[in-house]
């Protein structure tokens, strides 16, 4: 406890004076910094920081694809770059998305809306299915986007963990299906650069060698990648192993939280404090959330329905979808289905829909969810249901106080940094369609 009070003491933001005048704050400090020891198993608050985006040697990393300043520069604008999409359904579709399409900055790199659209989309955030498009030629997938936020702080990605060859995924050999995009797990790479790699194709994107090589891209290529033959320097593995390398550093470190891990007592208020104390005790949320980015890799089934039940018009969803299993419709394991992955927690209020299937429309509808512990979805069994998912008899005030401290405590407010001012191509981003050009004023 003296190692506390000194921390809190000789912060920069209370005084001497001030703890002494201010003894219910600072017995909130107190045991959250307590609770948070407690959580951690014994590593402390420090266990919660978020590194700074430019400390590189501090940002997990996949070993097969070490950070570099130009290797994440370079992945920066690729991922934003529209004049990628160069295998549309519809040729008046040419050169119009990007990744960004669906995990943009403004909406907390999620979609923001209940399913992303790329290809066949129309218009700025809330975006729409173009009218030349059919059903099955818009490019969505069959569940909620999830947020490319805070991930390198998971070895695997997507709500079923299908991609990455590594951590939970060594052994799932089986389920790695040739000709699909789950056989780019055969790299070896974790599952940010899997994903990227096979994100680009599976979302009619392509490295056209002559735009990059007679380009500024080819400088930063060669630069990014100066250990791989020229032969195999401007390909889709390295745009995608550049593009993983900058999600890596999308981190929300600048959120009123990080700032109170660093001695900024005063960063959060006390009615989020005490969201906060309840979230790493009482309410048990750190059971499941918990590390740097909030979310343990691990799934759990929490009863929450699928994506094709949303009231909003659904794409390429319905009751047989296999990602309704969650990661038992990639291990195909019964023991596995309809548990999903953890997903972290910063930044959830940029972007309305929560749960996989985006049942939720406010964060506090999640959390009376998980007070309540009674499952929405009645295809999943109550013997898949997780442990912790149970009555927790938290009273409204509590949880309006976790409420307010995922609101706003877990909340960067300048995502818009990891945007770039401009890409190479001159092209608008992060979509270039004409009703997104006029949504984000590039005419």
């Amino acid at each position: 406890m003296k190692i506390h009070v000194t921390l809190l003491c000789a912060g920069f933001i209370l005084t001497a004076m001030g703890c002494a005048k201010d003894n219910s704050a600072n017995d909130l400090n107190l045991q959250l910094l307590d609770a948070l020891d407690a959580a951690s198993g014994g590593k402390g608050s420090a266990y919660y920081i978020l590194p700074a985006s430019d400390r590189l040697e501090q940002i997990p990393q996949d070993p097969n694809n070490p950070l570099s300043t130009y290797k994440v520069k370079l992945g920066q604008l690729l991922y934003h770059e529209t004049a990628l999409g160069l295998a549309p359904m519809h040729a008046e579709n040419m050169e119009a998305y990007s990744c960004a399409s669906c995990h943009f900055a403004a909406a907390g790199f999620q979609a923001g809306r209940h399913q992303g659209i790329s290809d066949g989309g129309v218009g700025f955030f809330n975006r729409t299915k173009n009218g030349d498009y059919t059903a099955t030629e818009v490019d969505v997938q069959p569940i909620r986007t999830p947020s490319v936020l805070n991930t390198a702080y998971q070895q695997v990605m997507l709500w079923n963990g299908q991609f990455g060859a590594v951590g939970l995924n060594a052994g799932t050999q089986d389920s790695w299906t040739a000709g699909t995009p789950k056989e780019t797990n055969n790299l070896g790479y974790e599952g940010l650069e899997t994903q990227a790699i096979a994100g680009l194709n599976v979302h009619r994107m392509m490295i056209e060698k002559p735009f990059i090589t007679t380009s500024s891209y080819g400088v930063l290529f060669d630069a990014a990648f100066p250990d791989v033959p020229v032969s195999e320097r401007y390909t889709r593995q390295t745009a995608g192993l550049a593009i993983g390398a900058f999600e890596r550093t999308v981190l929300a470190n600048k959120a009123p939280f990080q700032d109170w891990l660093r001695g900024k007592y005063t960063a959060m208020t006390e009615e989020e404090k005490r969201g906060a104390l309840l979230f790493f005790g009482k309410a048990e949320c750190a059971s499941c959330h918990n590390g740097p980015s909030l979310a343990n890799m691990e799934f759990d089934a929490i009863g929450m329905e699928d994506l094709y039940l949303c009231p909003e018009p659904t794409f390429k969803s319905d009751e047989n979808s296999v990602e309704n299993k969650g990661r038992g419709g990639f291990t195909n394991n019964p023991a596995d289905n309809y548990k999903f992955k953890v997903p972290q927690l910063y930044n959830l209020a940029d972007s309305p829909f929560y749960g996989h299937g985006a049942s939720f429309r406010s964060i506090r509808a999640v959390v009376e969810y998980l007070n309540a512990g009674v499952s929405e979805n009645p295809a999943v069994p109550s013997s898949q249901l997780a442990s912790g998912f149970k009555p927790l008899g938290l009273s409204s005030k509590e949880v309006s106080d976790i409420t307010a401290f995922l609101e706003h405590a877990l909340y960067d407010p300048d995502l818009m940094r990891y945007q770039p001012t401009f890409i190479v191509s001159g092209n608008c981003f992060p979509n270039n369609d004409p009703q997104s050009r006029a949504d984000l004023g590039c005419d």
